[in-house]
């Protein structure tokens, strides 16, 4: 559950952007548009595996970035 603390002198408006961020992030958009409408196993399936293969590949590319670069490319001076 997503608790939102309205700040001081806070506009509604902020308020409720910041709401919104959290709950893009949390995924809770994405889970309740998906739930809208009917989706066959096949497609779940298909989806879960996209959705593995991707977070394979940012776990990748994370820790590529993660690495040090020593004596790679041009010296720093």
């Amino acid at each position: 559950m997503i608790r939102i603390q309205v700040r001081e002198n806070e506009p509604l408006e902020k308020t409720l952007r910041r709401l919104r961020k959290i709950c893009n992030n949390e995924g809770v958009t994405k889970g309740i548009k998906r739930s809208s409408y009917y989706e066959k196993p096949s497609e779940r399936r298909r989806r879960r595996e996209r959705e593995r293969i991707k977070s394979i590949r940012m776990a990748t590319m994370k820790k590529k970035s993660t690495r040090g670069r020593r004596g790679k490319g041009k010296p720093r001076r």
